[in-house]
């Protein structure tokens, strides 16, 4: 199957990005389309797995997560199921926001969030130090956040071609 992201799909995208909430009909008003059409294109936008979801996007800071912090990961040893159950551990602490498999001198990214440093040292000492495969935790302290972006840029004006392995192109959006 072959999809093909018009203009009008990546205004919409454009408009979720800056505001999750807003409504078939009022996407449709501010592009011309009619209702149908913008619930037509929203369903395939998330079928074929261009929105993953729709969140509220909470202040860090209203919510007690005062220390922003980067934890650079050196493993013990490398392998694919290291790896797997490295991952697996550091998924399901509350703390880890994010966690990145990175290449250099370190083999994973995490960034954690939590109220204080203190809360921080007893993660450090009581989860991520524990995990056997971890040999070093390098830390790095966020001291200000001059831009925090979670919109992806799209480039309205440019037409965006994805094709599924295997099949040919069969026209139209």
């Amino acid at each position: 199957m072959h999809f093909t992201l018009d203009e009008t799909d990546l205004h919409i995208l454009d408009l979720l990005q800056e505001d999750a909430r807003l409504t078939n009909k009022e996407i449709a008003a501010r592009l011309g389309k009619s209702v149908t059409s913008i619930f037509e294109r929203i369903k395939r936008l998330e079928c074929e797995g261009y929105i993953k979801g729709y969140v509220a996007i909470l202040d860090r800071k209203r919510m007690g997560k005062h220390v922003t912090a980067f934890a650079n990961i050196t493993l013990k040893e490398h392998g694919h199921d290291i790896f797997l159950l490295f991952e697996s551990k550091v998924n399901a602490f509350p703390e880890v926001m994010e966690c990145y498999k990175i290449n250099g001198p370190y083999d994973y990214l995490l960034k954690v969030m939590v109220a204080d440093l203190e809360e921080y040292e007893m993660f450090i000492t009581n989860k991520l130090s524990r995990l056997d495969a971890v040999s070093r935790i390098n830390s790095l302290f966020v001291i200000a956040e001059p831009k925090h972006e979670t919109a992806l840029s799209l480039n309205t004006g440019q037409i965006i071609k994805t094709t599924k392995p295997g099949k040919k192109d069969e026209g139209g959006s």
